[in-house]
Order: structure tokens, then sequence, then C-alpha cells
């Protein structure tokens, strides 16, 4: 079995000047950005669809970012790869003082247990701690300052939303916020009557964050609710192609009642009910 110092040395031989890859070599911090968040994507896809015998090679792959980027930092004196294992576990230790009171990894596992609650509670007032550590300005200090401007979009809706949730602006429970929903399809609606592109846009937005805060409420996460969606039309979409397939019908012939009933074989047979034709 190789280990992590293999792949390491196998990393700075990558890069070597000489006699390295060339694909490599000419890379930089932000050329390995978008294959990051694609390794990350493949993670959570394996992991989604049940497929553990990839999960371990996918799971390689990211470790491979953390790897590559170390190795840009090392070449520039910046930091090493053993500064950001030490760098986390410190972080881990610091925000988990229920488990770690001393503040030592290997302390006696004899602390009082705490809530779930408690926990979350802590860990939050800890963030911001940190948070107030490292602003130059703590008076323009704000809740939402370490939420990555890089998430995806329904993602960084929900922590927008969470964070602003931990001070009282809120909703109380998710029924005033279905109703928030419905106002702002309302608007969407009054947008497309005067048709204006830029207000139809800029409502749309308003009626994605309305709903991401509905399903904050539902306790869905809406990355993960949308991906499922997602899936679901593609499975769907598939089905239809293969039953035209089978009659030998290009798509562009059917109408588009036709395909609709297609559709609505492939959400029986998804659901096992029977068919209807």
């Amino acid at each position: 079995m190789h280990s992590l110092e293999d792949l390491l040395y196998l990393m700075n031989r990558l890069r070597d000047p000489q006699y390295g890859c060339p694909w490599d070599i000419k890379q930089t911090w932000a050329t390995i950005v978008p294959h990051t968040l694609e390794e990350a994507y493949e993670v959570a896809d394996a992991i989604e669809r049940g497929d553990f015998d990839h999960v371990q090679g996918e799971l390689g792959d990211l470790l491979f970012q953390v790897v590559y980027y170390s190795q840009l930092a090392r070449e520039e004196g910046r930091f090493e790869f053993a500064g950001v294992v030490d760098s986390i576990t410190r972080k881990l230790i610091r925000r988990h003082p229920h488990v770690f009171p001393t503040g030592d990894l290997y302390a006696p596992l004899d602390v009082p247990r705490l809530s779930e609650e408690q926990v979350k509670q802590r860990w939050e007032e800890i963030k911001a701690e940190e948070r107030a550590e490292k602003s130059a300005a703590p008076e323009q200090l704000s809740l939402l300052d370490d939420v990555p401007a890089a998430l995806p979009a329904l993602s960084r809706s929900a922590k927008l939303q969470k964070r602003a949730g931990q001070v009282g602006f809120d909703w109380p429970d998710a029924l005033p916020v279905l109703d928030k929903v419905r106002e702002e399809l309302d608007e969407v609606l009054e947008a497309m009557s005067e048709n204006d592109s830029e207000a139809v846009a800029d409502e749309i937005g308003d009626l994605l964050f309305s709903v991401v805060n509905l399903a904050r409420h539902l306790k869905v996460d809406p990355e993960t609710a949308l991906r499922g969606a997602n899936g679901k039309f593609e499975r769907r979409f598939r089905f239809i192609e293969q039953a035209l397939r089978d009659t030998r019908r290009p798509m562009e012939d059917c109408t588009l009642e036709e395909l609709d009933a297609l559709w609505g074989e492939a959400k029986r047979q998804e659901k096992n009910l029977p068919s209807c034709g």
C-alpha cells in the first residue's frame, strides 16, 4: 500500500521543472480550482448514488487537490502539507472544547457529554470569536463575513439565511415563508406582464431565495433537493428517449401531448403504478 508520503513525493516529481509532467508544471492556483470543485462534486455524486465502490477513488482525487495546492505553496515558500494538517487539527481541537477541554488531543475521554443543541451553540460562538480575531476592523464585523462567495448559489443562500437567523432575523416557522414564496411568484408574474426582462431576472432571484428559505425551514438542503430533482428529470427524459427509440420515432415528430403521456408513464413506473394505457 502506498502512503501519504508516497503521494507527496509523486506530486513533487510531477512538478519537477526538468523531468516532471508538462501539464502539471504549468498549472497555477487558479487553474486548479475548477478541478477541485469538480472532484468535490464527484465525491458527493458517488455518495448520493450509493456507489461506494468508487467513493475511495473519488476521495483520492479530492485529496490530490489538497496535495497539489500544498506543493504550489511549498514552491512559493508559503506553507507545506504538514502545516495544512496542523492547522485543521488545531482548529478542530479548538472548536470541540466539549471533547478536548484542556486542548490536549490525547487527554483522557472523561468529559461530560453535551446535547447536540449545546454543541451547535458553542460551535457558533467559537466561530464568531474566530471571525472577530481575523477582522482588521472589528467595528465593521458582520455575521456574514466568512460565508464563501464561491459556494453554489443555493447553498450560499441557505448559509446566509441561517447566519441571519442566529440573531433573530428569521421567520418563526415555514408557513409565513410559504406566503413569501407566493408573494415573490406574484411579483414575477407582474414583471412578466410589463415585459421587463431585467425585472423578471431580479424577481426570479427573489423567488429562488424565498424557496431556499422555505427549504431551510423544512430542514431540507436545497442543493441536495435540486440535485435530486435533476436526477429525476434525467431518468424520466431518458425513459422517453428509449421508448421512442423502441418505436423508431424521432422525438421531434411527437406532439407535446404524446411526450407528456410518456413522461406520465415514466412517473408511474418509478412509483410502480399500473399503466393507464
